[in-house]
This record gives C-alpha cells, structure tokens and sequence, in this order.
C-alpha cells in the first residue's frame, strides 16, 4: 500500500472515531436531558410517618381514604377525602403530575388505594405507614371533631 493510501486509511479511521465519539456524547447529553425532564422517580411503596409529616407540610397532595363517617370524627387538615370504595370511580379527582401519599387509619386501606393508583399508571404514589393511628401517635395535628 502506498503512503497516500495508508494516510487516508488513518485519517479514515480518526473520521469515524470522531463521528464516534460525537455520537455517544449527543447520548450522553440527551441522557441528562431527558433524566431530569422525563420521568419521575418513582416513590417507595410507604414512607414513615416522619417523612409524611415533611412532605405534608412541604404541601404533597395527602389522599385519605377512609370512609365519612371515620373523616367527620377526625382527619388531617387540608387533605382530600375519598374512601376506598369509590377511589376507583373517582381516580380522575387525583392529580397525576403531584406526589401523592395516601392515609388511612392504620395503613391497610392505604395499601390498597395505592396499588389501585399504580395500576392506573401513577407513579408518585407513597402510603404513610401505620396510618393515624401513627399520626396522632407522633403528635402531628388531626382535626377532631368534638
């Protein structure tokens, strides 16, 4: 092979190794770009009632889904009922675009609202673990009624 054509072969092989490199940067950055734009984390399936109370005052969207009766004798503040028995009629009163935990009263309706939620393709849905019962028990307010 001449000199000529061994040259070209190189410069042939540092052109693709360019366009290579190029290549898996333009992944590279259209990684970073659509991890932070695109989907959320998913949140973990119950959190404490600790990082409730956080992400509570912090303004999270707090779904209660025990019945009326068990609302009217005492519920968080600024929280949004729906009982379980109607949650899956009413999925479209829950916002998709928010990070949702649910309550109950212990964690076992919770668990079930949550999944009901998951299953309809939500993706920031949390329980509160132990419900109010470990609300009140860690002295975070409750409207009760008298």
């Amino acid at each position: 092979m001449s000199k000529k054509g061994k040259k070209s072969s190189v410069q042939n092989r540092q052109t693709w190794m360019r366009i290579g490199v190029a290549a898996v940067s333009l992944l590279v950055v259209a990684g970073v770009i659509f991890g932070m734009s695109g989907c959320k984390k998913a949140l973990p399936l119950e959190i404490s009632v600790v990082e409730a109370h956080q992400k509570y005052q912090e303004g999270v969207f707090l779904l209660d889904v025990r019945t009326q009766e068990e609302w009217d004798q005492a519920h968080i503040l600024n929280t949004t009922l729906i009982p379980l028995d109607e949650l899956p009629d009413r999925i479209n009163e829950v916002p998709a675009d928010q990070e949702i935990i649910i309550v109950c009263h212990s964690g076992n309706r919770s668990s079930v609202g949550r999944d009901i939620l998951l299953d309809a393709g939500f993706k920031q849905i949390t329980i509160s673990k132990g419900g109010l019962i470990a609300w009140n028990a860690a002295g975070y307010p409750l409207k009760i009624q008298p």
